[in-house]
């Protein structure tokens, strides 16, 4: 990609920043909540507003962020099949991909099951002996965290080679055309039919090998979305008052209608299964809601950032260039700073929002200063 064109999409380096610094936080969240799934939590009873206040937020944020990354990823694909061809594609995607999620499950997975040994009790032994049986009996397959998100683009990713292979696409071939309102309901619908379909086998909460395919549905469908939006300019035609309306209404009726479904689906009293799936209202309820605010906050977020936060800032730019370090690296970093604060008794939200304060700049500056002045990892994240 040429100088005026990383220039030209500044604004998605900076969302992509953005993006995986709510990822951190959700993780956070995860901890001092224990709704949803992370490595570590921290045994405190919430009241009933601290259970609100944590499922509206890890709910919200849950809902767009990664299908937000896979649009964002799916946009770049063409363009670099194009400079690249089937072979150099490939061979690259493996490098930045494929290599950092294989980093993740036979290093990163066990350091982080080695930091919180001695919380859950858990016998160390011998350590050789351990990641042996680890590696043989195959369990690193299904430890890849975070990183589930790049073993999945690298699958997408190689599919679209194939794809392309047997079915060329002239780059020359480009279309302009403008993302209506008209597009927009018509994939919250698409993607609410499938995501409820998934949920009647594979409700929320479920996993195969760390692959949460109740969300996929938004993932495939966003990822596809930006594919087409590359061949069809529609990045440069979202219009900004347009699409910041779609960003107000995911802030305001999103929330609004989180609250509804629900307190109307008795979830502070009855439990939150009957929204994970199933054949029911509150299921369907749910993916709608979860589809409305993945695709209106993605339309937002990209009309705010394109019009607001295009200009080259060199510490934002320089924070944007370690998103996917941190995003790689955070775990072992949080997993270490929350449990070294374990004893710190105050209330959840607040130790979350102080986590928070302290983790992030953590993160960043372990990647900027410590990670990345290593050539090889430079060159690859």
């Amino acid at each position: 990609m040429n100088t005026l064109v990383k220039e030209r999409f500044l604004y998605i380096d900076y969302l992509r920043l953005l993006v995986i610094a709510f990822v951190v936080m959700l993780h956070l969240a995860v901890t001092y909540s224990a709704i949803g799934s992370w490595y570590y939590y921290e045994p405190v009873e919430l009241d009933a507003l601290s259970i609100v206040a944590f499922a509206l937020f890890q709910s919200f944020t849950q809902g767009y962020t990664m299908g937000f990354m896979f649009l964002l990823a799916g946009f770049f694909v063409p363009g670099t099949y194009d400079r690249k061809g089937f072979l150099e594609f490939i061979k690259g995607r493996l490098f930045r991909l494929g290599i950092p999620t294989l980093i993740y499950m036979l290093v990163i997975h066990p350091l982080n099951t080695l930091i919180l040994s001695g919380y859950y009790g858990m016998e160390s032994g011998n350590l050789l002996q351990t990641y042996l049986h680890y590696i043989t009996s195959l369990e690193f397959v299904g430890s890849t965290g975070p990183l589930w998100f790049a073993l999945v683009l690298l699958i997408f990713s190689v599919i679209y080679a194939f794809v392309r292979r047997l079915l060329p696409e002239p780059a020359a071939v480009e279309r302009t055309g403008k993302l209506t309102t008209s597009h927009v309901m018509i994939l919250i619908l698409v993607i609410t039919a499938a995501a409820f379909l998934i949920r009647l086998v594979q409700p929320i909460g479920t996993s195969i090998l760390n692959l949460q395919l109740c969300f996929f549905a938004q993932y495939i469908i966003l990822f596809v979305v930006g594919l087409k939006a590359y061949r069809n300019h529609w990045l440069d035609q979202i219009n900004y008052k347009w699409g910041l309306g779609w960003l107000k209404a995911a802030l305001t009726l999103g929330i609004i209608a989180w609250l509804a479904i629900i307190f109307l689906g008795d979830g502070m009293t009855k439990g939150l299964d009957p929204f994970t799936g199933g054949l029911n209202w509150t299921s369907f309820a749910y993916a709608a809601w979860e589809s409305f605010v993945a695709v209106s906050m993605s339309v937002g977020l990209l009309a705010l950032f394109k019009e607001r936060f295009n200009q080259f800032h060199k510490t934002t730019k320089a924070l944007a260039d370690n998103a996917f370090t941190v995003y790689l690296f955070h775990a072992p970093i949080i997993i270490a700073i929350c449990y070294s604060m374990r004893d710190i008794h105050i209330a959840p939200i607040l130790k979350f929002l102080i986590a928070c304060i302290v983790c992030l700049p953590t993160c960043f500056a372990i990647s900027h200063f410590v990670i990345r002045s290593v050539p090889i990892l430079k060159r690859m994240l």
